[in-house]
């Protein structure tokens, strides 16, 4: 969720302006002028006096061997001083004489042996020579904590000054303001003739500034009920955020740039209080004055949300219709497959394979091409009704159509002719192909079909088939099957499980 930022009324920006303006001239003053004393060079006298005075001291002190007093000096210096945060004397070649506070933590000696503004190093002689030194460990100058910064005198003068310019800048333009006020350049009757129009209107001076707002744009966002006259309206986040563009390539910025009218700009506007944003078209037509000059730019709002909200329930009925029209063109397939396939094994039904191959026949028949037919019935099957069932005995046709149609192509017509019979329609294919193609599917049901009925295990299935051909002029299917058929009997009589090719009054077979 995006938390909205206040933002400043133009008078708060024009104090905060002239405020800024103020402190750079007093910093400008203070670097010519030296107005405000240097901190830094003032801790550094200070700091030299203190390191001077204690190097007499202890000098003295030394010269008689009183180290006790010494240590006490030292600690008496560190109290007084606050910007001590530790102090030792040293003896060269040796170490550490007396010492005051933490010295180990807080000394940093610096690395060419000056002295620095916080590490400070003072000799010590005696009897005119070098003996050691006075290390003296200060404070920074500048505060090291947050609460220090907050009592830095330069910056509380800094900020009381800017606070103190900034009340009086801003009441005063509070009250010169209030004579130049822009909304009084637009008369109430202007206003009441823009607050009639039903679309959104918008009317912007050359820098972009909101001059006019009439009802019907304040009612497009609830920010555009407040107070926006002289309110840029690139601030208006509401409104330029649907763009995703830069500034410069918003429509009224491109109007007034080239003194043309935009139209047919689209816009979103997020509502806070609604799921659906506000859809708008836009305008932009730039105003000039009598001699050419741009004076600012009129914008207009056109809220076409319900012609959407129409188009988009008109999709979603369109969206359905096709939906309905497909599911009926489903059922219709459906319808079709139920009326022309056989509901147990998919092969089509006598009926379909009829209409389909009285055609084709005659077909083939007057072009002089070949076509076969096969006839295959299950070798035994009322046994299977008889001693497993007529569950098993479904599941045997299952079984049988399934290996049938594995070895046909997608010409071939496949029919489940009666009970256990099945008829097969080869198209372009010679006698000699569809011997072929019988074999394989005599042997396809031979290894396959048993396997598939899991309810038996090790159920042997066979078929015994009969080829016909149209060779032998057949005039139409029905005699060409009934060839087939004849052929199919002659492989029952031989011993089932064999295919037999129609010759005439004799078939011929071959043993299997």
């Amino acid at each position: 969720m995006k938390i909205p930022f206040p933002t400043l009324d133009p008078i708060s920006r024009i104090a905060i302006g002239l405020v800024a303006l103020v402190l750079s001239l007093l910093m400008v003053v203070d670097m010519v002028f030296g107005l405000i004393p240097d901190r830094a060079e003032l801790a550094r006298e200070i700091r030299q006096q203190i390191s001077e005075g204690l190097a007499i001291q202890s000098a003295a002190l030394l010269q008689v061997g009183d180290i006790p007093t010494l240590q006490q000096t030292l600690g008496d210096v560190l109290k007084r001083n606050k910007e001590l945060r530790s102090l030792a004397v040293r003896q060269h070649g040796g170490g550490i004489v007396a010492r005051a506070g933490e010295h180990d933590r807080h000394w940093q000696p610096p690395e060419d042996g000056s002295s620095t503004l916080t590490q400070v190093r003072v000799p010590v002689l005696s009897d005119g020579k070098p003996w050691g030194e006075i290390e003296l460990a200060f404070r920074p100058v500048l505060p090291e904590s947050l609460q220090g910064w907050l009592t830095y005198p330069p910056l509380v003068a800094l900020a009381s000054i800017g606070l103190g310019t900034f009340l009086a800048f801003y009441l005063y333009m509070r009250r010169v303001l209030e004579y130049l006020d822009p909304s009084t350049a637009i008369p109430d009757r202007v206003r009441t003739a823009f607050d009639t129009l039903a679309e959104g209107v918008l009317i912007l001076d050359k820098q972009g500034r909101v001059v006019l707002a009439n009802r019907a744009f304040r009612g497009l966002h609830p920010q555009a009920q407040e107070e926006i006259t002289g309110k840029p309206v690139v601030e208006m986040e509401w409104l330029v955020g649907g763009f995703h563009m830069s500034p410069d390539e918003f429509p009224w910025a491109r109007a007034m740039a080239s003194r043309t009218n935009i139209s047919d700009e689209t816009l979103e506007i997020t509502h806070p209080d609604e799921d659906e944003p506000v859809r708008t078209i836009v305008g932009c037509s730039p105003i000039l004055d009598g001699h050419g000059r741009l004076r600012g730019c009129l914008v207009n709002f056109s809220d076409v949300t319900m012609l959407h909200r129409i188009n988009d329930q008109l999709l979603i009925t369109l969206t359905d219709l096709e939906s309905s029209k497909e599911e009926i063109r489903r059922q219709n397939e459906e319808l079709h497959r139920l009326a022309t396939r056989d509901p147990m094994t998919g092969c089509l039904n006598r009926r379909a394979f009829f209409g389909s191959a009285d055609p084709l026949y005659a077909q083939l028949k007057e072009q002089g091409e070949e076509v076969c037919c096969i006839m295959s019935d299950i070798d035994h099957f009322k046994s299977f009704n008889d001693r497993y069932g007529h569950a098993v005995g479904d599941q045997v046709i299952k079984s049988v159509a399934k290996c049938l149609g594995s070895e046909l192509r997608e010409v071939d017509m496949l029919c489940r002719y009666g009970g256990e019979e099945f008829c097969i329609m080869l198209p372009g294919s010679t006698p000699e192909q569809a011997l072929d193609v019988a074999e394989r599917l005599r042997l396809a049901i031979e290894h396959h079909a048993g396997a598939a009925v899991r309810d038996i295990p090790g159920i042997r299935i066979t078929s015994s088939f009969g080829v016909a051909s149209i060779r032998l002029g057949a005039k139409d299917p029905a005699e060409l099957i009934d060839q087939a058929d004849n052929a199919l009997y002659q492989s029952k009589q031989n011993g089932r499980n064999r295919v037999s090719l129609w010759a005439g009054e004799r078939s011929v077979g071959a043993e299997h």
